[in-house]
């Protein structure tokens, strides 16, 4: 019987520093991609390499020291604060019967304050917002101190003010030598904080490299089924739009 492989022939690296943007339609693969990227799923074949090393060969503890990873969606059943909730990102670092320490509480501080929710810090976080939940996750990770950050749609739920700001945030991380791969469903996005597109269709990797070179009109007409038009904006801003054809 032949296997029923979700993916077939993705091979990509990722830099220092680097971030990528991973485009496609609904139910071609982003997730499940970025799960096997993190051992959540298993691969049946093909090898991830992190850090000179096989990924199969490493402890949960041991990829969770390194690589970060924010969901599409997390809720708690828990009414855990927000503070608290952020420093169970600290959990990799920590022996089994360890408490946090106020090196730790330093840490979960200054990653609210970098996310900007600090003033959250004693919500429960049942009570947030999608949005708020979503900064949540991504400063719990941050305590992590990995290398390397999974963000899969951190965009999602987020309005139009924040989804700005989560993108300078990344731009800002990568800056500090922060490996990122998120996917999104704006191709606008890679224009904005990405030096590194990937394009999938249908479990394949139909495009990669840089987004000038990746994000054209016939890419996105090919991925997606529909017309596009990618117009340059100069103005001081510089940079270049997505505009579907209704």
């Amino acid at each position: 019987m032949e296997n029923n492989f979700i993916f077939r022939n993705i091979n990509f690296s990722l830099k220092e520093g680097e971030v990528m943007c991973l485009l496609g339609p609904n139910g071609t693969g982003k997730s499940t991609l970025i799960k096997c990227l993190t051992k959540i799923l298993p691969l049946d074949e093909g090898t991830i390499i992190y850090d000179g090393l096989e990924m199969s060969n490493l402890s949960t503890e041991e990829i969770a020291r390194g690589i970060g990873y924010v969901p599409q969606a997390h809720f708690s059943a828990f009414p855990y604060s927000v503070r608290d909730l952020i420093v169970m990102g600290r959990a990799p670092h920590l022996g089994l019967f360890s408490v946090p320490s106020h090196k730790d509480f330093d840490l979960v501080n200054e990653s609210m304050e970098t996310v900007g929710i600090s003033h959250l810090a004693d919500r429960p976080c049942t009570e947030l917002s999608g949005g708020e939940q979503r900064l949540v996750l991504i400063a719990r990770v941050l305590t992590q101190q990995p290398k390397i950050l999974l963000l899969d749609e951190p965009t999602s739920h987020l309005d139009l003010g924040n989804q700005i700001r989560l993108l300078r945030l990344i731009n800002n991380l990568a800056k500090t030598g922060l490996s990122i791969i998120m996917s999104s469903h704006f191709p606008d996005h890679a224009f904005i904080s990405s030096q590194k597109v990937a394009l999938m269709k249908e479990g394949k990797l139909t495009g990669l490299g840089s987004p000038d070179e990746t994000v054209n009109e016939e890419n996105l007409r090919k991925v997606y089924g529909i017309d596009v038009k990618i117009k340059e904006i100069k103005e001081g801003i510089n940079r270049k739009i997505c505009i579907p054809i209704v």
